[in-house]
C-alpha cells in the first residue's frame, strides 16, 4: 500500500489552521517539519504527569524520566539499527554532534578533513575552526549538475585525510551523496566517515550497520520531533577513545577538587540537565516514523516534487539537477534576478504558502557561484498533489507580477 496522505494530515493539528480564510501550504520541511499530535501529547505528558529531574533521583517522579529517556534511547537505536544504546548520545541539534567530534577526535598538525563543496554551515565551520592546530579542510566539487562526483572523491583521497564529513542528502538541493561507496572508499584509506543525516534522516531508511559510517549527526526538529534534540551517533569503540567536550554535571561518576572520573558512555557526552521533555518526545517521532514505510514517503516526495518540476520548471532556474527524482523532495530555484526573499513573501502574503529563502547556511556554495540564494520549497509526507497544484498556481502569478 502507498502513503495515505489524508490520514497522515489528521494527526498535524496546524494543517486545519486558516489565515485569512485560506489554508496553510507548509513546503519550509527542510528547516523544520511539522509535529503529530502523538508527540505533542509526548511532551505534554511528561510536563504534567512527571516534570522532574531524572539521572539519580530516588523519587518516583524521577524514576519514570529516567525510564523515558532510555526508552526514547532504545527506540533510537531501533531507528538506526545501531547496535547498542550506548552509540545513542542526546543533543540538542546536528550542529552540536558535529561540534562534539570536532572537539574530540585526536587529530593533529597535517590531518585533512574532507567534505563537499554543499556542505552545511554546521559541517564547514567546526573544521574550519581546527585551522588552528594546523588541521586542513579541503573540499571536493560535485558534478557540473551538481550531484556528487566519486572521481573528485578519490583524487582527494590519501593517506593525509583522516575524516571525511560529508552531508548525506543537501538542504540546498535535495541530492543524495552514495555514501555507501564514499564509506567504502574512505575505509579503504583508513579514514574515519561522518555523515551530516539531518536532511536525509526524515525521508531515507538509514541502516548504519550496512552503512558502516562512523558518526552520524541529525536534528529533531527535521523528523517531526522536538526543536532543541539530536542524536549523535557512533561506533561504540570509538566513542570510548573520544575526548569529552562538553562537561560539568551528568558526565561524572565523582570528582575532587583536582581530578574527575567520568561516566561511561553515553553519560559522559550528555553534560548538565538533559530536555528531558523533548528527548521523550524524539523517542515518539522515531516510534511515529517507523510504523511509515519510507520507501512510501521517498516516493510520494518524488512524485509531488516531478509535478512541481513539470509545472514551473521551464519558468526557473533550478538549483541542482533537472530531474526530480535526483532532489528528493526539494524544489530549489531562482527567477531572473529577483530577490528570492520577495518572491517567498509574495507565496505567503498571497496563499499562506510557506516556502524557505536565503542561502540555506550554505553561503559559501552560492557565494562561489555569484548568487545571493534561492527560493526553496520542500516537500514531506503530508504534503499533497492539491497543494502542488496551488503553489505552481500561484508562483507563475508572482512571476506575472515581477516581471
Amino acid at each position: 500500500m502507498g502513503l495515505d496522505v489524508d490520514k497522515v494530515r489528521e494527526d498535524f493539528p496546524v494543517l486545519q489552521r486558516v489565515i485569512n480564510g485560506k489554508p496553510i501550504v507548509y513546503l519550509d520541511n527542510a528547516c523544520m517539519t511539522l509535529r503529530p499530535i502523538q508527540v505533542i501529547e509526548k511532551i505534554r505528558e511528561y510536563y504534567t504527569e512527571y516534570p522532574a529531574c531524572g539521572e539519580r533521583s530516588m523519587h518516583k517522579l524521577g524514576r519514570k524520566v529516567d525510564e523515558g529517556v532510555e526508552r526514547s534511547r532504545e527506540t533510537l537505536k531501533k531507528f538506526l539499527n545501531a547496535r547498542n544504546t550506548k552509540e545513542i548520545i542526546f543533543t540538542k541539534n546536528t550542529t552540536e554532534g558535529i561540534n562534539l567530534v570536532a572537539n574530540s577526535l585526536d587529530l593533529k598538525n597535517g590531518d585533512v578533513i574532507l567534505g563537499t563543496d554543499k556542505e552545511h554551515n554546521s559541517n564547514m565551520l567546526p573544521w574550519q575552526k581546527l585551522s588552528s592546530r594546523g588541521v586542513k579542510y579541503e573540499i571536493v566539487r560535485s558534478n557540473p549538475d551538481n550531484t556528487f562526483s566519486i572521481e573528485n572523491f578519490k583524487e582527494k583521497m590519501n593517506k593525509d585525510v583522516k575524516l571525511v564529513a560529508m552531508v548525506h542528502t543537501s538542504n540546498m538541493d535535495g541530492t543524495t551523496t552514495p555514501m555507501k561507496e564514499i564509506v567504502k572508499i574512505a575505509k579503504d584509506h583508513g579514514a574515519l566517515v561522518l555523515m551530516d543525516g539531518a536532511q536525509s534522516i526524515p525521508h531515507h531508511e538509514l541502516n548504519m550497520k550496512k552503512l558502516d559510517a562512523d558518526f552520524l549527526a541529525f536534528s529533531g526538529h527535521k523528523m517531526l520531533g522536538p526543536s532543541g534534540t539530536g542524536v549523535l551517533y557512533g561506533k561504540e569503540h570509538l566513542l570510548e577513545k573520544l575526548g569529552t567536550f562538553l562537561v560539568g554535571g551528568g558526565t561524572v561518576v565523582d570528582t575532587t577538587h583536582s581530578e574527575a572520573k567520568f561516566e561511561e558512555l553515553p553519560q559522559k557526552f550528555e553534560a548538565g540537565l538533559q530536555n528531558y521533555a523533548g528527548i521523550i518526545g524524539l523517542g515518539e517521532a522515531a516510534s511515529y516514523l517507523m510504523k511509515i514505510d519510507k520507501e512510501n514517503v521517498e516516493k510520494h516526495e518524488t512524485e509531488l516534487n516531478k509535478r512541481i518540476t513539470e509545472g514551473v520548471g521551464d519558468v526557473v532556474d533550478i538549483i541542482g539537477p533537472r530531474e526530480a527524482g535526483k532532489r528528493s523532495g526539494i524544489f530549489s530555484f531562482n527567477y531572473k534576478k529577483v530577490d528570492p526573499h520577495e518572491i517567498a513573501m509574495m507565496l505567503d502574503e498571497m496563499e499562506n504558502i510557506c516556502v524557505r529563502s536565503g542561502a540555506h547556511c550554505v553561503h559559501s556554495w552560492f557565494n562561489t557561484h555569484n548568487l545571493k540564494g534561492s527560493v526553496r520549497a520542500s516537500i514531506y509526507l503530508y504534503n499533497t498533489l492539491e497543494e502542488c497544484e496551488k503553489f505552481i498556481e500561484t508562483l507563475k502569478k508572482v512571476i506575472d507580477a515581477v516581471k
